[in-house]
């Protein structure tokens, strides 16, 4: 049964545009416990909203899919890389990936002010106070929802 989940990425760092142009891709750099728990779930065929965070507007750009199940985050081996951890290592990795592909980029954002106003999306957990996750689930509800708005507007 497939699972819905809400990933977070800067657009001046990777954006719905760059995984689109470099198709299937790694979701490297996760450096939050919670949040790399929550990739080691992710099926194939998984569905992703991939959102853009730390832009003006904020908001979900399209749905993308896991193409590969979680396995060791290969940065956190490299002294050179921004994701650098010396007490992750192959014989015991600390951080994990999930490959994802893009399915469907959306002609217009959804942006994060209309998900706040929506009141069938309260107990959403990316609109919950204090929601700083990368990497997040999505209710089956939820996601439905979003996506009826979405063909509906």
């Amino acid at each position: 049964m497939s699972q819905y989940w809400l990933m977070k990425s800067e657009p001046d760092a990777f954006s719905i545009d760059d995984l689109k142009q470099q198709g299937p891709s790694p979701w490297d750099g996760v450096r939050n416990y919670q949040a790399r728990n929550f990739m080691k779930e992710m099926k194939i065929d998984d569905l992703v909203f991939f959102y853009h965070s730390s832009c003006k507007p904020a908001g979900i750009a399209g749905i993308a899919k896991v193409t590969r199940n979680a396995y060791p985050d290969h940065t956190s081996w490299d002294p050179n890389s921004a994701y650098y951890d010396p007490k992750s290592t192959k014989e015991s990795p600390r951080w994990f990936m999930v490959d994802i592909e893009l399915v469907e980029k959306f002609p217009v954002l959804i942006p994060l002010s209309s998900l706040k106003q929506d009141p069938e999306l309260t107990d959403m957990a990316l609109l919950k106070k204090g929601s700083r996750l990368s990497v997040m689930p999505i209710l089956e509800s939820h996601w439905q929802h979003i996506l009826q708005s979405t063909r509906s507007a």
